[in-house]
């Protein structure tokens, strides 16, 4: 089995592109060849890196959106459409990653990330799948690709709801390839395990943050190029092969 590295004619969208994961995702699909369509709620960090890619040869542009607000998303992708192709990749990467240790009760934090990591995931997936199943059906392959995490299978105390949520998407994501595996849609999982990303910065607790960075002594951390390459690899494959779940952990993490 083989892989191209021409993914030249596809268009990708990367949401949560401004930071992470996935700005390594649209600089590593821009290199091959993808025209990448970035979006984010951080406009100056998404213009950037469009300049980055542009300068390097590549094609992209900047979408600021917040993707928990469903009109403004549908807006967007009616846009993309529009103006850059009918969307053949979808990485739907946006999310958050908070604490809940439930004597704490705080609502606040399980809201924010049912919103983003659950809901905001659903409406994405509803704007573009029209785009992808007219790619699968025109081209012959279609990729939906959204980002979980190990947490989704394991227990994590006192993230129980970020681990429920990534529970979510990794269940949603082998029901839609039921549906979306006949109309040339592959849908792929990627579950990574502790990614050196912006994460860790959005956590209140300083005990949290401190436990977590005391595990640098014992394991090297993936980095976001890590887990890019991993989905360039996904949407590379011979149309006919779809990596459903990919789980990929820094070799020393339990």
């Amino acid at each position: 089995m083989t892989t191209s590295s021409d993914l030249n004619g596809r268009i990708a969208v990367i949401t949560g592109a401004s930071s992470g994961i996935g700005e390594h995702t649209a600089r590593a699909l821009a290199a091959r060849g993808a025209t990448v369509a970035l979006l984010a709620r951080r406009a100056d960090k998404l213009d950037a890196i469009v300049k980055d890619i542009k300068d390097a040869g590549g094609k992209a542009t900047a979408y600021a959106v917040d993707v928990t607000d469903s009109a403004a998303l549908m807006a967007v992708a009616a846009a993309i459409k529009a103006e850059l192709g009918i969307a053949s990749i979808v990485f739907n990467n946006a999310g958050i990653m908070l604490p809940t240790p439930i004597a704490q009760r705080r609502e606040d934090q399980w809201r924010s990330q049912v919103d983003l990591n659950i809901s905001a995931l659903n409406t994405v997936i509803s704007a573009f799948v029209d785009q992808l199943v007219e790619s699968g059906q025109s081209a012959g392959v279609a990729d939906l690709i959204n980002t979980a995490s190990i947490a989704g299978k394991n227990v994590f105390p006192t993230f129980s709801v970020y681990a429920a949520s990534k529970a979510y998407v990794i269940h949603l994501g082998n029901n839609l390839r039921c549906e979306l595996g006949p109309k040339d849609v592959r849908v792929t999982t990627i579950e990574p395990g502790i990614v050196d990303t912006e994460l860790q910065s959005h956590i209140p607790d300083q005990n949290v943050k401190d436990r977590l960075a005391g595990t640098r002594k014992t394991v090297q951390w993936l980095t976001p190029a890590d887990i890019a390459e991993v989905v360039s690899f996904a949407v590379s494959l011979p149309r006919h092969v779809n990596l459903s779940e990919i789980a990929v952990l820094p070799t020393r993490q339990a």
